[in-house]
């Protein structure tokens, strides 16, 4: 018995041994796929950031053939003395419309010169150098190997939503991505271009009144629904166009623009193929509505096949990057901290604001659309797209475009007409000192 019991001591040691060891084998084993798991995930994610950012910078999809080839704008860019038409584009020209330059683009020496005032900004042959280095934030240019000369130009998603932090002078600086470019006129460019044809015919207007329209937007707005409905002008007679929004701090956001098209990916692929003219494939079968959409319905826009698609693929990549752009932190002194954390309180509490602009998102998680009644403005925008209602829109990042107003029109001039709207829709009894504390707590988001 006592050597029975001493044999059944060393096999149970012995087993238990094993079972330590197997134990620790498949914990390691465990702690290795785990670890592959995240060195993968992290690889495919930083992966996806890269392409985006490229897509996002760099990318036409193609639309040069639109931009240079029908509407010709390059050579408006170019003028005459450069084989264009007109007086051209000069950079000082080009600043006044809002284009910016990459300042990280340009060779030292070229920007010491600026620095010493010795480059001229005046004459459009600069910005045909400028386009050349792949400097101008947005904005491509073709040119002939041979002569050197531009044959044609393309735009990217930084036209828009991209701007520079005008750390060598104003216009020229790094660039900051996912910011909206509140100086660009939009439509003061395009109307530059030599042939409008393709707008003139679409929207069955003349040549000066498409003009007309594109200058009647102004700085840092846009019409993208001009032409799928081919309503230039609200009822009260002022532009339809509205704010360039911005395309950072959209994580967890459910909708992207103001009156709730779709997601990021859905508007991507919509300002690619139908606002860029880029050549990709498309589908939206909510455009064949011919009484909401006459113009897209008539010309086949909800359902878009091409051969060669140059969009579809880069659609996940860019969707990574932007949501990846976190919305830029108030600078320091930019707003008063102890109002601001009182207008916090007012923001959570008594004043009622974070039951739609739920914190840390600033909208709400879900289906975040509002009819125009339950938020006190008229329905014009909101007519225009499937849904009819208005999105509750991320409060982050509010600093970086005051300029242009507030509301998908800039309708209100300042965040202190915002509160003092709200208040009066919602019945808020509100001092002047709260609402306030309100708009330094905004700043500070």
């Amino acid at each position: 018995m006592t050597a029975m019991r001493s044999w059944f001591v060393r096999g149970t040691t012995a087993l238990v041994a094993a079972g330590v060891a197997l134990g620790a084998l498949l914990s390691a084993s465990s702690r290795t796929a785990k670890a592959q798991t995240s060195v993968a995930t992290r690889s495919y994610a930083d992966q996806l950031i890269q392409e985006g950012r490229q897509a996002f910078r760099y990318d036409t999809f193609g639309d040069e053939s639109f931009w240079g080839g029908q509407l010709r704008l390059h050579q408006a860019i170019a003028g005459v003395a450069n084989g264009g038409v007109g007086p051209g584009v000069s950079p000082e020209v080009a600043f006044a419309v809002g284009l910016k330059v990459d300042l990280d683009a340009l060779p030292p020496s070229l920007v010491l010169l600026i620095k010493q005032n010795k480059v001229n900004l005046k004459d459009p042959a600069t910005t045909i150098a400028l386009l050349k280095l792949n400097a101008v934030v947005g904005v491509r240019g073709f040119f002939d190997p041979g002569s050197g000369r531009i044959t044609s130009m393309g735009i990217q998603c930084a036209l828009c939503h991209s701007t520079v932090d005008n750390a060598l002078t104003t216009g020229i600086g790094h660039r900051l991505d996912g910011w909206p470019n509140r100086d660009l006129n939009v439509g003061a460019i395009v109307a530059l271009a030599p042939n409008l044809s393709p707008f003139t015919t679409l929207l069955g207007a003349s040549d000066a009144a498409v003009r007309a329209v594109l200058r009647s937007w102004g700085p840092g707005k846009f019409d993208a629904e001009l032409i799928l409905d081919g309503k230039a002008f609200r009822p009260d007679g002022k532009s339809a166009a509205t704010l360039l929004p911005a395309a950072f701090g959209l994580a967890g956001v459910n909708l992207h623009t103001y009156t709730g098209w779709g997601g990021v990916p859905h508007w991507n692929a919509f300002v690619a193929n139908l606002e860029m003219h880029g050549s990709g494939n498309f589908y939206d079968p909510r455009l064949a509505d011919a009484t909401k959409f006459p113009i897209a319905a008539a010309n086949g826009f909800d359902d878009v096949r091409v051969n060669a698609d140059r969009i579809t693929p880069k659609l996940p990549a860019l969707h990574f990057y932007q949501l990846s752009i976190p919305a830029p932190p108030p600078p320091a002194g930019s707003f008063d901290a102890a109002a601001a954390a009182q207008g916090k309180r007012l923001f959570n509490g008594p004043a009622g604001c974070a039951r739609c602009h739920v914190p840390p998102i600033f909208t709400e998680p879900g289906w975040n659309m509002h009819t125009a009644a339950e938020i006190g403005i008229d329905d014009f925008q909101a007519k225009r797209s499937p849904d009819e209602r208005y999105r509750t829109t991320p409060l982050k990042g509010l600093w970086t475009h005051q300029k242009g107003g507030f509301y998908h029109d800039g309708r209100f001039p300042t965040l202190r007409a915002v509160v003092d709207h709200y208040a009066t829709v919602f019945g808020l009894t509100l001092s002047p000192t709260e609402r306030a504390q309100l708009v330094e707590y905004l700043k500070s988001l």
